[in-house]
């Protein structure tokens, strides 16, 4: 890493100011010319300048070999801020960063220990690698029927059970804001020489505030991703891949990175991670304490509502759950009569306000560095108006939640397998005890119901199709009606 790191420069927003003033024109991609052949309808609602800042990042913004170092000197400047030996950007959203992470440390017939609470994107990375899984348990909330982290002696047991394989990942945040203890399960990992994958994609802007819950570098993973979109203020599909130690070639994960990724990166994506990684330097921990106080005033305006609780006490320590992000907030509203599906959605209608998270009787809030009293004075609004109007509102069917038995599935082929081999869709009633050929995940929070190469259950079943009825999405079943489900040909 350069000695001569100046935390105050932007290189990406810099050199595109530069681009700008040399008044450079391009005969090569993008063929819009910076806006100049797109037409007037489109220009009015996108505006021209995304178009004026789209340029290419090598041959455009710098030049052929990107010799000037833009991307470089951003990463050596975001590792630097955040305490990382290296830093990947990624304009490909943060399901490309864990597929290379995954691709880095093992493949076509190793093994990882995963928490089984993983997102979808970790089981397309077990399909492309070939990795076998060895799941850990999430620890169940039966009462709210929502999972929190694994423990480090959950993932030791694993570990013991499976000593040979490559590496371990855990989801911290969950969707549900709740931390793992990452220090605890790093330790374990690194006591058997192996190591932790963290998947942080809703914890970017951990590493600038001390009140907020233990950054994963900072805890001792070996490789974190995070994606800046979320909780962070960069574009859709910023990402970050973070590195430290030598447990994990980084070369090695460069590589896998560079296959996975697009070979005409978005200087806009990398721009705008460019001026957050700056604006968090400068300002960060001043603006996310203000955030924190923002979202605990919220949590009391919400709280005082009749029919909606904001779950706090019972997610903090609750099971493996070792620390809670307080810029998030999980709102419980089976009171008012409703589930989650149908309060968000009504909220939306009525009151032109989004949620990112919504299930059988949670909706999910993110406070950002970018709200106020304005927009959260709408949220409270919205929802003190769903309370008064869920009673006249009509009562949704129940969703048969699975016990333990049924939700923690048999692997009986590798994911790998079980995607590529010979496949037919049968209905859905028969397909309890087959080989899942394809995943089935609530979206959001996008954790798989079952992955391919598990045995379904009838539990499961019931319960996708009690969600759907319900108003649950999934949207990658070839049926997504789940009146079929697709199925290895092979019966075990």
């Amino acid at each position: 890493m350069p000695d001569d790191l100046d935390q105050t420069a932007a290189p990406f927003l810099d050199a595109l100011r530069d681009h700008h003033a040399m008044n450079r024109y391009s005969f090569s991609p993008p063929g819009h010319r910076q806006g100049r052949g797109v037409d007037t309808e489109t220009l009015s609602v996108l505006g021209s300048d995304p178009f004026r800042n789209d340029v290419l990042a090598s041959g455009g913004l710098d030049d052929r070999t990107s010799s000037n170092g833009y991307l470089a000197t951003a990463e050596a400047l975001m590792a630097d801020a955040v305490g990382a030996d290296k830093v990947f950007f990624s304009t490909c959203g943060s399901s490309l960063s864990v597929k290379a992470a995954m691709l880095s440390v093992g493949g076509v017939d190793g093994g990882i220990v995963i928490g089984r609470d993983a997102h979808k994107s970790v089981t397309a990375g077990l399909v492309f690698s070939g990795l076998q899984p060895y799941w850990v348990e999430p620890r169940i909330d039966a009462d709210q029927g929502i999972s929190h982290p694994p423990s480090p002696e959950d993932y030791a047991a694993v570990w013991d059970a499976h000593p040979d394989a490559a590496a371990a990942l855990v989801v911290s945040p969950t969707p549900y804001g709740t931390c793992a203890d990452i220090e605890g399960i790093a330790a374990v990992c690194h006591e058997r020489g192996k190591p932790l994958i963290v998947d942080e994609a809703w914890g970017a802007h951990l590493p600038f505030s001390e009140h907020l819950p233990s950054w994963a570098m900072s805890a001792g993973a070996d490789v974190c991703v995070t994606s800046v979109h979320k909780m962070g203020l960069g574009f859709e599909q910023g990402s970050v891949l973070h590195l430290r130690g030598d447990l994990v070639d980084h070369d090695h994960l460069w590589a896998c990175a560079d296959m996975l990724m697009t070979t005409s990166p978005n200087v806009l994506v990398y721009a705008a991670m460019d001026g957050w990684r700056r604006h968090m330097v400068q300002d960060g921990a001043e603006r996310i304490a203000r955030a924190i106080e923002l979202a605990d005033r919220t949590r009391e305006r919400i709280d005082a509502i009749d029919g909606i609780s904001v779950l706090h006490d019972e997610l903090l320590h609750a099971e493996a759950s070792h620390e809670l992000d307080p810029m998030r907030m999980l709102l419980d509203v089976q009171a008012l009569g409703i589930n989650g599906y149908h309060a968000l959605d009504w909220i939306r209608e009525h009151h032109q306000i989004d949620l990112g998270l919504s299930d059988h009787r949670h909706l999910g809030v993110d406070i950002s560095i970018a709200d106020d009293e304005f927009t959260t004075d709408r949220l409270v609004q919205a929802l003190e108006a769903l309370a008064a109007a869920a009673p006249g509102l009509d009562q949704d069917p129940p969703v048969q939640l699975p016990g333990r038995a049924g939700i923690v599935l048999e692997s009986v082929v590798t994911p790998r397998e079980a995607f590529f081999a010979p496949a037919e869709s049968v209905p859905a009633e028969e397909a309890a005890g087959r080989i899942a050929a394809e995943q089935a995940t609530p979206y959001p929070p996008g954790i798989p119901a079952y992955v391919p190469g598990e045995r379904i259950t009838t539990e499961v079943i019931e319960y996708l199709r009690s969600g759907l009825e319900a108003g649950m999405v999934l949207p990658d079943p070839t049926d997504g009606s789940l009146g079929t489900i697709r199925v290895m040909r092979d019966v075990r």
